[in-house]
């Protein structure tokens, strides 16, 4: 089947570091230039973990697409590799959003933003404070502290606290972290120890960039960050998906903050944190979220 898409390889700066992107174009829209969707993955994510497929179904629909890695991950440049920090990661964001607005490929007048899982957050965060995206979504999205560390079992909370420490005292000799998995089975030390991590990280290809483990002090983060905050200032039109099973980012707490966005669009889906990035619940999932942009930006 031939692609109605095409991608290319494009670089930036985020503060003096190289961050490695992916820019989809549709084919065939003559001299049209097409909205731009900005994309960034969760938690310790990459690029190629099916934000891919969703740039790609977004391109065959008429936008373009800029899906990057942060700093320290993936195919971006960083010497604290793996480290997740969410002040590096909004400016990252900017950086990204900024750069792919004076592109000659792009209508830079219309940019919209897509996170999922932790960048859902940020997505919550950046559609507050800047006042250039025409709309956004949020899949999934962390909101805020209690929500999420309230999901951890005392079992993998009891595994995880010495590690946070030692990595912790780690610090006083430079940057040689102690590793904490991101994803596991239940009970186990992990930042996501949830029965549905499985199926999706059988997904990710085996020649992925993808390294399942973080800082342990990543888990402090979470302490520092509460997009629920800013849910209420979001004055342009976004779109919550909120997964009715999720463990990690119970839908109640999501559901509660995004209601008080002004143009909120809130949608249930009946699976887990990871479920909505496969088959049916993807699907479902994809075409609303055309649908949504559509009314926005076409």
């Amino acid at each position: 089947m031939n692609q109605k898409f095409i991608r290319e390889d494009v670089d930036f700066y985020s503060n003096a570091t190289r961050c490695g992107a992916w820019l989809y174009l549709p084919k065939e829209e003559g001299n049209r230039k097409c909205p731009v969707i900005v994309m960034a993955h969760g938690l310790g994510g990459v690029r190629e973990m099916r934000l891919n497929t969703y740039a790609e179904r977004f391109s065959t629909a008429g936008y373009a697409c800029f899906l990057f890695d942060y700093r320290n991950y993936g195919a971006s440049d960083g010497n604290k590799r793996q480290r997740i920090h969410v002040k590096e990661q909004l400016v990252d964001w900017d950086c990204a959003i900024n750069f792919i607005k004076k592109s000659d490929k792009v209508d830079g007048s219309k940019v919209l933003l897509f996170g999922s899982s932790f960048s859902g957050g940020h997505v919550i965060t950046l559609s507050a404070k800047r006042k250039d995206i025409l709309a956004a979504i949020a899949q999934c999205p962390y909101t805020n502290t209690q929500a999420t560390l309230g999901t951890l079992s005392p079992l993998t909370a009891l595994k995880t606290i010495p590690l946070v420490i030692a990595d912790l005292l780690s610090c006083l000799t430079g940057y040689h972290p102690v590793m904490l998995k991101l994803g596991d089975a239940p009970g186990k030390a992990a930042m996501m120890a949830v029965p549905d991590y499985k199926e999706f990280f059988e997904q990710i290809p085996a020649n992925s960039s993808f390294v399942n483990k973080a800082p342990a002090r990543t888990l402090l983060e979470f302490l520092k960050y509460s997009p629920s905050r800013y849910t209420k200032d979001i004055e342009k039109p976004i779109y919550y998906a909120v997964c009715k099973k999720d463990t990690l980012a119970p839908a109640d707490a999501t559901i509660k903050c995004a209601k008080l966005s002004p143009k909120a669009v809130i949608k249930e889906y009946e699976c887990g944190h990871f479920g909505i990035y496969l088959g049916d619940f993807f699907e479902q999932a994809i075409k609303d979220y055309i649908n949504f942009f559509d009314q926005y930006s076409k």
